[in-house]
């Protein structure tokens, strides 16, 4: 017997899995619930979630660095961004309610730990430095991995719809090269609150990617084509992108280029994964960790988890009580 996702039919999920097996290898884009097969719309969602859960975690993330901006314009460019990230959230909730989804009750019902996104949110941006950081780090890590299902998604909607995200991305991203050289340049104590962001936050942007791919169970996901490149594949675009500049600007990261049977590598030189100790922004590079020690970091989620959920769903309810007096 089947088992549907909740909120679809059985007459709307009606493709065989021959014909959806033909779409997918043949490169067709898949259109409509109709097309897919149970498990296709599984994963899709799973992505969507993940995917919808980070864009909206960074506006409280953002915001709450983004008031100690030095200046009127440095703030109304990182509440631009804010407001970018949310219309992000709303294009892949949106997908999510077309396919039968509550959004309401995914953004502002669920358990702050039932949310899914990268566990270098739930760590305190708690300067204008670090949010900066976050611009170049997180933001590129997010360029790569929707840049990756721009390119090789085979859902039609969200393809589409990442073409506005794209180009968003990219302005948040050059916000942080901008503001990381500027700083890195200013040099003295600014450049060393600069690098000291660098050391926490450029570790936790490399496990963004998740586990490594010999550590992977599954590669439904690539079957399926909601993405193209593996975890590593990922991890190893976005160190070919950050450490070059970071080394450009003067600012250190514990990583480097080799070359490989004519391909250039990129090695990290600290144990991967290590211990974090997340209340004090601090690693411990001598100190090797298990997945499963980092599985369970990541699960039991960081210091600014329920306080950062708190911020949008405490509103929205507040917010309808009020209304649902005034009626």
């Amino acid at each position: 017997m089947t088992i549907l996702p909740p909120g679809l039919l059985e007459n709307e999920l009606v493709a065989t899995s021959a014909e959806f097996d033909q779409m997918i290898k043949s490169g067709e884009l898949i259109e409509s619930t109709n097309e897919m097969t149970p498990e296709y719309l599984r994963e899709l969602k799973h992505t969507l979630i993940v995917s919808g859960d980070t864009e909206l975690i960074s506006a409280p993330a953002y915001y709450l660095a983004a008031k100690r901006a030095p200046s009127i314009n440095a703030f109304m460019t990182g509440i631009a961004i804010i407001q970018d990230e949310l219309a992000h959230a709303h294009i892949a909730y949106h997908i999510l309610e077309d396919l039968g989804e509550d959004q309401e009750k995914l953004i502002f019902s669920r358990d702050p730990k039932s949310f899914r996104y990268p566990y270098a949110f739930d760590v305190p941006l708690d300067s204008w430095t670090e949010l900066v950081v976050a611009n170049g780090f997180y933001d590129q890590a997010g360029f790569c991995l929707l840049g990756d299902i721009h390119d090789k998604c085979s859902y039609g909607p969200w393809k589409r719809g990442l073409n506005k995200v794209m180009l968003e991305e990219n302005f948040h991203l050059r916000n942080g090269r901008t503001w990381m050289k500027r700083i890195s340049a200013s040099g003295g104590s600014a450049k060393e609150e600069l690098q000291r962001a660098v050391d926490w936050m450029f570790p936790l942007s490399v496990e963004w990617f998740g586990l490594p791919d010999d550590k992977k169970m599954h590669s439904t996901q690539l079957e399926y084509r909601l993405k193209g490149l593996t975890n590593d594949q990922l991890r190893q675009w976005w160190l070919s992108t950050v450490v070059p500049y970071c080394e450009q600007i003067g600012v250190n990261v514990p990583a480097h280029k080799e070359t490989r049977e004519g391909k250039d590598v990129w090695e990290l030189d600290y144990p991967f994964p290590c211990e974090f100790d997340a209340e004090a922004k601090r690693w411990d590079f001598k100190q090797p960790s298990t997945w499963d020690d980092v599985l369970a970091r990541w699960r039991a989620r960081g210091p600014r988890n329920a306080e950062m959920v708190a911020m949008f769903q405490e509103e929205f309810h507040n917010f309808r009580k009020t209304h649902q007096k005034e009626s």
